[in-house]
C-alpha cells in the first residue's frame, strides 16, 4: 500500500477484481459481523489508507497497557465510520478516545519507532504466504488469506479431510 493510501475503488479493482465480487464479500462479512454484533459500513470507506502508523500506534498504546482497546477504536473508527486511518488528525482523535496523550501520540508517530518491526512482521507474514485477514491455515499446510466466499472454506475443509482420510 502507498504511504499515501489510495482511492477505494482502485484498492478495490486490485485486491478483489471488481465491485460485484467486492460487494458479495463485504455482503457475507457483513451479515456475519452483525450476527456477532460487529456492524461493518464498508459503503462509508472512501480511502483505503497504509495501515503502518495504526499498527505502529497499537505498539505505543500498548506501552501504556492500552494495546487492545487502541485495536478496538482503531477498527470501529476505519470498519463502521469510514474514517482514514492513515490520516494524523484521524489517528490522534483515536488517541484520545483511548484516553491517551495526544501530544506523547504525535511526537511519537513523526518518529519512526517500531516502523521496521511493523515491516518485518508483514515480511514474516508474507513469507507464510499469508496476504491477507482473516488467514486460515488447516492441517498445518493449507492456507487461504483475505475475506473469501463461504464455499471456497468449505473445498478448503474438504481438500484437508480428504487428505487426513488417505494420510
Amino acid at each position: 500500500m502507498p504511504r499515501a493510501g489510495m482511492a477505494r475503488s482502485d484498492y478495490i479493482v486490485r485486491k478483489f477484481g471488481g465491485e460485484d465480487r467486492a460487494r458479495r464479500l463485504y455482503n457475507s462479512i457483513s451479515e456475519i459481523g452483525r450476527a456477532e454484533g460487529v456492524l461493518f459500513r464498508f459503503d462509508r470507506i472512501r480511502r483505503t489508507p497504509s495501515s503502518v502508523d495504526a499498527h505502529r500506534l497499537v505498539r505505543w498504546a500498548a506501552s501504556f497497557g492500552r494495546g487492545a482497546e487502541m485495536v478496538e477504536a482503531l477498527f470501529s473508527a476505519y470498519f463502521t465510520d469510514g474514517y482514514d486511518i492513515g490520516d494524523m488528525a484521524v489517528l490522534l482523535a483515536v488517541v484520545v478516545a483511548c484516553g491517551l496523550d495526544p501530544q506523547l501520540a504525535r511526537n511519537f508517530l513523526q518518529g519512526a519507532e517500531h516502523g521496521d518491526t511493523v515491516h518485518a512482521d508483514n515480511l514474516r507474514a508474507h513469507r507464510l504466504g499469508i496476504n491477507g485477514v482473516p488467514c486460515f491455515v488447516v492441517s498445518g499446510r493449507h492456507a487461504i488469506a483475505g475475506a473469501q466466499e463461504p464455499e471456497v472454506i468449505e473445498r478448503l475443509f474438504d481438500v484437508a479431510a480428504i487428505e487426513a482420510a488417505e494420510g
